[in-house]
């Protein structure tokens, strides 16, 4: 998701596509609307119904730039056959991109949260896109560490389901907005943080946390992505801590989990 560090991918290809998901959804908002509301036409003026400002802003961006998300179509559309089912909902990102306008228009009406580690950067999309929601957020945790991270992670604490902020497990992440904590996520995407090379903060804690917020949850379930599955780390740990017996699908470097809550059913298992 995050380009700024990495090369950006150039695609001609992929800016139409994503044009064209958001014209879709222009046009369903617009045909929904003119379902629920009274004529358009009177006898002196015609009114039109206006498209939020995230889908107006998303148009904007994606018509104006070159820079396209790095996902490819493939993998977006995972993510996008679940935001048809689902939204509006609660979705958690971790991770600030030039695709969070595009997750943010295609959750019109829910809620669409972005948590990134670099402050300067929050500060840099504000300022051109006032209209997103997101929050700075620390990793101490190195890629370097990710094995012994996962003997933590196998660790009993690490197996009980409960508020991450009162979790005992060294993998649990304590710090996020209180915000975070206190919202049932729909969907979770984990593409933060950096994680492509040994010094650089890793997502064992962040792929650990979003399985048990979604097991903590009251009720229901969350589906939880993960991109850059072709990495050690993102492979290893979202097998391990989403489970391989909550998997659903895998496209490109994009793997899907549907966790359930485990609220409901305390004899469950940590993992089927």
């Amino acid at each position: 998701m995050r380009s700024k560090t990495q090369n950006s991918i150039i695609n001609p290809k992929l800016i139409t596509i994503v044009f064209s998901f958001l014209f879709i959804a222009v046009m369903v908002l617009l045909r929904t609307s003119s379902h629920h509301s009274s004529p358009i036409i009177t006898t002196s003026t015609a009114e039109c119904t206006k498209i939020s400002p995230s889908l107006a802003d998303a148009l904007v961006h994606y018509a104006t730039t070159n820079i396209t998300p790095q996902q490819t179509l493939k993998e977006i559309s995972v993510s996008l056959r679940i935001l048809e089912k689902k939204s509006p909902c609660n979705f958690l990102v971790f991770g600030l991109g030039h695709d969070s306008l595009m997750w943010s228009a295609l959750n019109h009406g829910g809620r669409t949260v972005f948590l990134e580690e670099d402050k300067s950067w929050i500060d840099q999309i504000r300022r051109r896109v006032p209209s997103l929601e997101s929050y700075h957020v620390q990793y101490d945790s190195k890629v370097s560490r990710a094995d012994e991270l996962m003997g933590i992670g196998m660790g009993m604490e690490c197996r009980k389901v409960v508020d991450p902020r009162v979790s005992k497990c060294g993998l649990a992440l304590k710090t996020l907005p209180d915000e975070v904590y206190e919202v049932d996520w729909d969907v979770i995407m984990v593409d933060a943080p950096t994680g492509y090379r040994d010094e650089a903060p890793g997502r064992m804690n962040a792929i650990y946390t979003a399985g048990l917020m979604a097991r903590n949850r009251e009720n229901g379930d969350s589906d939880v992505l993960v991109h850059d599955v072709d990495r050690v780390v993102e492979d290893k740990f979202s097998k391990a801590f989403l489970c391989e017996g909550y998997f659903v699908e895998e496209e490109g470097r994009i793997r899907h989990f549907n966790v359930p809550s485990h609220r409901t059913s305390l004899g469950r298992p940590f993992c089927p």
